[in-house]
């Protein structure tokens, strides 16, 4: 649960590893990293996010890197965020006294982050303030892969065998060696050394701050940390400053929001699913991916969440991100890198043992090339907010955009592989359907405010149709619910929840709260939490099983919002609101026997589901306020 003032606890490790409930994330919209309760840094890659990790610590706590800064003795710790921004506090306590490291990705001074322009400084700080007593401080340098140094510019150049075209400089505010010695520096840079470390004696009152940096322009400049975090916060807070929400658990709402901006790659609009790859799902299973990239859906739900809290032009970024990189490319594709290109080919990283031990590690997506039909709707949709938004939609963009409408119309019949990816044999997933609906849907709204009454009418009849054949082909008379798929032996799919959001059905239709019901029922985890599917009626292709996932319990809290359940709406949002780490984090599933988290983390779609649903919950409550006043 979100905490702003949580105890001292002990730190402990699994196998080598942290929960992933006990870090952190910090980051200047171009790259992120996690900062563990234990100071170190155990994932960073650079000079973007979907670059190799310098600090891969996360998935081999041997040999993937990291960068450590602690106390030499045994210590408990805790994390704090500074309010309405990415600087992380982590303050460790031991028998000499208490330390509190400071952690920011700073932002050039004034940044704008509203602004579709970088921000970053290419640069991370980590400060350190001794709070009482005295301290002997540590800090470690070990880049995946090795190092070599020399001295350079104040500071020291560290240089990546793995990595020859990225060079990292470091420089302090202290001699870098403390009052102890440089130790495996390879200074002479005829090696590759496992790291650089030095040791500061430091006692009540005194500090000392490192500068780790990967753009070069600010080698030769005064480094003054104080005042860089200083304008950092500041640049958070100015951001912050647009938030506007009107519901339960706003602070939570607002680190969602904090967390969405730090998935946002700021200069191209687009939006990483997590700043992680290969976090498996569960822990010892198989289900480990590359989520550093951009998918449409995605993009297209965190535009809904982020426009109804205020950051309108997150939102517009975000939209125009979309509707590029679908005209650059030959068809639509489901996801893109950041640039907006296509995803690279997965491949498995056999140095890598895995967060506890969970291999393979994977680089690359292989769901790149799946057929998912959805993706017909997501992009349409895109374009029908982004001219709703007062955006223009040139002849030739709206050209494709209508072949796009026109090719919903006759590709819902065929199998893909649905919004969860599966890796079996296609099928004709309800979900994909839908999502075709909502293509022809919003070219006809869109063809209407262009003036093509002609197609918009045949769009909107072919809508219409689908719609009523949803209803018909996807409904299990015996089970009482819709299913995964049209027609029969379709297993039960909490994607399903997600049909009244996109406007397919209406959220109080009998038939759609009937399915609402089901899911809960035959799709619970226990808890409030929904597994997407059951593996035994719905095989994926790939062994075991999974966790819960937690954005179906959001969709969940929509429905039951939207169905005037109001009370055990805000129960169910609470409750979920509840599991999220101290810092407000939330991972893409959560296992429901222990209730630590699994998967990619922190994840963007978990955090759109807190934004989305405190907002459905907010204007439902407000809704429902006149009718108990009477």
């Amino acid at each position: 649960m979100l905490d702003a003032d949580p105890p001292f606890q002990p730190v402990r490790r699994v196998q080598g590893y942290l929960p992933l409930e006990d870090y952190g994330l910090i980051g200047d919209g171009a790259a992120a990293a996690l900062v563990g309760r234990d100071a170190t840094i155990a994932w960073l890659c650079l000079p973007r996010f979907d670059d190799p990790p310098v600090f891969a610590g996360l998935l081999d706590h041997a040999r993937g890197g990291t960068f450590t800064f602690a106390p030499d003795e045994p210590f408990e710790a805790r994390q704090t965020y500074r309010p309405d921004t990415a600087v992380l506090d982590t303050e460790l306590r031991c028998a000499s006294g208490t330390v509190r490291i400071t952690d920011a990705m700073t932002l050039r001074a004034g940044a704008d982050l509203s602004d579709d322009v970088a921000a970053a400084r290419g640069e991370l700080v980590r400060s350190a303030l001794v709070l009482e007593g005295k301290v002997r401080l540590r800090y470690a340098i070990e880049p995946r892969g090795g190092v070599r140094t020399r001295p350079l510019f104040s500071g020291v150049e560290l240089t990546l065998p793995e990595r020859p075209g990225l060079r990292l400089h470091l420089r302090g505010d202290r001699h870098l060696g403390g009052t102890g010695t440089l130790g495996g520096t390879g200074t002479q840079g005829d090696a590759a050394a496992d790291g650089m470390r030095g040791v500061y004696e430091l006692e009540e009152g005194e500090s000392v701050s490192l500068c780790l940096s990967w753009a070069r322009a600010h080698r030769h400049h005064r480094f003054e940390p104080q005042a860089t975090v200083l304008g950092t916060e500041r640049a958070w807070r100015r951001w912050m400053s647009g938030f506007d929400y009107q519901g339960p658990q706003e602070a939570m709402v607002r680190r969602s929001a904090v967390t969405l901006k730090l998935c946002d790659d700021w200069t191209n609009g687009s939006l990483v699913a997590a700043p992680t790859s290969s976090l498996p799902a569960p822990i010892g299973g198989v289900r480990n991916w590359d989520y550093r990239y951009t998918w449409i859906r995605d993009a297209a739900f965190a535009v809904f969440a982020l426009r109804r809290i205020g950051f309108g032009s997150e939102a517009d970024a975000f939209l125009g991100w979309v509707l590029d990189a679908f005209e650059a490319s030959d068809g639509p594709r489901i996801m893109y890198t950041l640039a907006g290109l296509p995803v690279p080919d997965e491949v498995l990283d056999p140095q890598l043992e895995g967060y506890r031990r969970s291999a393979p590690v994977r680089w690359g997506n292989g769901a790149t090339d799946q057929v998912q039909h959805d993706v017909y709707g997501e992009v349409l949709d895109c374009a029908y907010q982004w001219i709703e938004g007062g955006g223009e939609i040139p002849p030739h963009l709206w050209d494709g955009l209508a072949r796009l409408a026109d090719l919903a119309g006759k590709q819902w019949r065929t199998p893909d592989q649905g919004i969860w990816e599966v890796r079996s044999p296609g099928r004709v997933f309800t979900y994909s359907a839908a999502m075709c609906q909502v293509a022809m849907d919003r070219a006809a709204r869109i063809g209407r405010l262009l003036g093509h009454k002609e197609a918009a009418a045949a769009w909107r009849s072919g809508a219409e149709d689908l719609r009523e054949l949803i209803l018909r082909e996807a409904w299990d008379e015996r089970a009482r619910t819709l299913t995964e798929h049209l027609g029969e032996g379709g297993g039960l799919d909490a994607s399903l929840l997600a049909l009244p959001l996109r406007r397919v059905l209406p959220v109080d239709h009998p038939r759609m709260v009937a399915t609402a019901a089901a899911v809960a029922e035959r799709l619970s985890a226990g808890g409030g939490l929904l597994y997407r599917y059951l593996h035994e009626d719905s095989p994926d292709g790939l062994p075991g099983d999974e966790g819960a996932f937690v954005l179906c319990s959001f969709w969940l809290v929509d429905n039951l919002a939207g169905q005037g359940r109001l009370d055990e709406a805000e129960e169910l949002y609470a409750s979920l609101c509840a599991r999220a780490s101290p810092l407000g984090l939330l991972s893409e599933q959560i296992d429901p026997t222990t209730g630590a988290f699994c998967g990619n983390f922190p994840q963007a779609f978990s955090h759109i589901g807190v934004v989305s649903a405190g907002v459905t919950l907010g204007r439902a409550r407000a809704a429902d306020a006149p009718r108990r006043d009477r």
